[in-house]
């Protein structure tokens, strides 16, 4: 026989079952407007759901849409739809061309920058043995960089990161996701095996058109 503590869970059970249902659509209508990655707490904020029912219920669209084409991904501190590393190839070949093509040297500085960060124009340039004042600008207007204070040194170069713009363009949770650089203490920093690094294996984000 139940008790009245038994019946008591229960319904407590049912209660957040159905909540966590109820959350599925406007959670999913969210993540498909949204044109950046949401947290939990934004979410459980303009859902005026708990944090523990947003998160539940993030697991559930996960698992519904992990055999999709669309996936739920976790990018940059918050979750945002992506399309499925199955499908990138079409997906880029619509999106890539002529939206988000970098130049060769754009990439070559991104990469310095997402692995060495904060790092400065000169410390690029050393690098990359060319300037970089037009490459850097590009990757600033595009906010994939961002600006990180000053070095403090003679002259007190101006110090560039990546921005959550970066995190979100190439599906990355975190810097932590970038992939290991194997380099031999002393070996040269090679442009191309950064380049690689940052490209490679990276699914394409799907950003809807806003409604209309």
């Amino acid at each position: 026989m139940n008790t009245t503590e038994d019946l008591i869970a229960q319904d407590e059970t049912e209660a957040l079952e159905a909540a966590v249902e109820l959350l599925r659509r406007p959670i999913e209508a969210l993540l498909f407007v949204a044109s950046e990655s949401l947290t939990i707490k934004q979410i459980a904020k303009l859902t005026h759901a708990s944090e523990a029912e947003v998160a539940m219920a993030l697991q559930r669209i996960e698992a519904e849409y992990a055999d999709r084409g669309i996936v739920l991904r976790e990018i940059a501190g918050g979750y945002r739809f992506a399309s499925a590393p199955a499908a990138r190839e079409v997906v880029e070949a619509y999106l890539l061309p002529p939206r988000n093509n970098l130049s060769t040297p754009a990439l070559e500085t991104l990469a310095i920058v997402a692995y060495m960060q904060p790092v400065t124009k000169s410390e690029i340039e050393a690098i990359r043995g060319v300037a970089s004042d037009s490459v850097v600008s590009t990757l600033l207007d595009r906010n994939l960089i961002a600006e990180a204070g000053r070095k403090d040194v003679v002259g007190r170069p101006m110090l560039y990161k990546t921005t959550a713009e970066f995190l979100e363009s190439f599906g990355l949770r975190s810097l932590d996701d970038l992939p290991p650089m194997e380099l031999e203490q002393g070996q040269p920093l090679e442009l191309d095996l950064l380049t690689a690094n940052i490209t490679a294996n990276v699914p394409q984000v799907i950003e809807p058109e806003p409604p209309g």
